[in-house]
């Protein structure tokens, strides 16, 4: 069961004027689940992606990165799962390139203004007959209200879809921001997650799209890790329709592009933690802090160490509180010069190390009362600087172990 998540309520989200999602069965590897799913945008929509630094990139990465830098309008995506479409050579992007042309031929529109996505197993040819069969179906039921379909359709081995909006007033007008993401397992996202999608209709200059894109990525799906492996197929994408009243935001650094990136973090950042909180056979969320570091790049250096760690993550599965395992692996993040005399340790309220060593006043009750709980916050101090960073992890249970041995049957 996920980890204090639910499941969203479809007349919570907020639909974006100038979106329409349809999803439909198409069959792609199990029957009778939904697993095609369309966003169809209006014309002048601003549009930009964030991928997978994963050099075995899947095929629609690779087509979508290119369709992206053509500079034509993007007009729809299509994402399918139960197929990775990853490491397939070049026929896994005839496949993904004959998706992009069926949907333009369906759309009128040329296929560079198509963005591909897939999910699932790796090294399978594409079904892209399938795909194409089921495409009239999943446009037929585009509506500007399906971003609760549309997150399950996008579903792997989640457990709950995931889906948050929310609304900021910018210029003087409301501007309402909703997205969807999935992923489960095989999640150490670098600069996307598995498979994200948000939009607003807030009006953004096209010249400001990627760095919005880029910082919410970097402030959301760049500080979760379920198991540390980066997908093939990590993608992000943000959607601006333009639709709203107000002014065009022409610089992120101004006031209302910082007030649009904030709320958009806010949902990216509860998209983020809804992955960590399902993740497979997850029964933890944890938070990983880490102050005093030189840098912010030091403190995500030693928090993905410590989220990285079986041995931790066990520890926190079994309540069990081996701290020093933490401890161990603050020591090989790889900071050469750092003093492990300066190093604290805290479990939520419980300081479990002063200055590298045992806190004479702790007590390992009360690290295992800590431990028991769904939600816990590890804070490391390392003593060198100001800078902070988070993390955010789940613990390994068996459960894990089962749903990925199990992936293919």
């Amino acid at each position: 069961m996920p980890v204090n998540l639910l499941a969203p309520v479809a007349a919570d989200l907020h639909a974006i004027a100038g979106v329409r999602i349809g999803v439909a069965e198409a069959g792609v590897r199990k029957a009778n689940r939904k697993d095609l799913t369309v966003f169809l945008l209006d014309e002048g929509a601003s549009v930009a992606g964030v991928f997978t630094q994963n050099r075995f990139c899947a095929a629609p990465v690779q087509i979508s990165r290119e369709h992206l830098a053509s500079g034509q309008a993007i007009r729809a995506m299509v994402i399918n799962t139960g197929n990775a479409n990853a490491g397939t050579g070049a026929d896994g992007l005839v496949r993904a390139r004959a998706t992009c042309i069926a949907l333009a031929r369906q759309l009128n529109v040329a296929p560079e203004q198509i963005l591909p996505f897939s999910t699932g197993v790796i090294m399978e040819p594409l079904p892209h007959d399938r795909i194409e069969a089921g495409l009239p179906a999943a446009i037929a039921d585009a509506q500007p209200g399906h971003w609760a379909r549309a997150a399950e359709g996008i579903m792997t081995t989640d457990t709950l879809p995931k889906a948050f909006s929310a609304q900021v007033q910018i210029g003087g007008a409301t501007v309402s921001i909703t997205g969807i993401s999935k992923g489960a397992g095989m999640i150490r996202p670098n600069m996307a997650t598995m498979l994200g999608f948000m939009a607003t209709d807030a009006c953004v200059h096209p010249s400001v799209m990627q760095q919005l894109a880029r910082e919410l990525a970097d402030g959301s799906f760049n500080r979760i890790t379920i198991d540390g492996d980066t997908s093939t197929n990590d993608s992000f994408v943000v959607v601006a329709t333009n639709r709203a009243a107000h002014a065009p935001i022409t610089a992120l650094a101004s006031a209302e592009g910082q007030a649009l990136k904030a709320a958009m973090l806010g949902v990216a950042q509860k998209l983020a933690q809804a992955i960590v909180r399902d993740g497979e056979g997850a029964t933890k969320f944890i938070t990983v802090r880490v102050e005093g570091g030189k840098t912010g790049d030091e403190c995500r250096q030693v928090a993905y160490a410590i989220a990285h760690s079986p041995l931790v993550k066990t520890a926190f599965y079994a309540s069990d509180p081996n701290l020093g395992r933490i401890l161990a692996a603050v020591g090989y993040a790889g900071i050469a010069d750092l003093d492990q005399t300066g190093i604290d340790l805290y479990l939520d309220d419980v300081h479990v190390a002063v200055k590298g060593g045992r806190n004479p006043a702790y007590r390992e009750e009360d690290g295992q009362r800590v431990m028991k709980q769904s939600e816990i916050t590890v804070r490391v101090l390392l003593g060198r600087g100001d800078a902070v960073d988070t993390v955010w992890t789940c613990d390994f249970s068996h459960e894990y172990v089962t749903i990925n041995a199990d992936y293919r049957s």
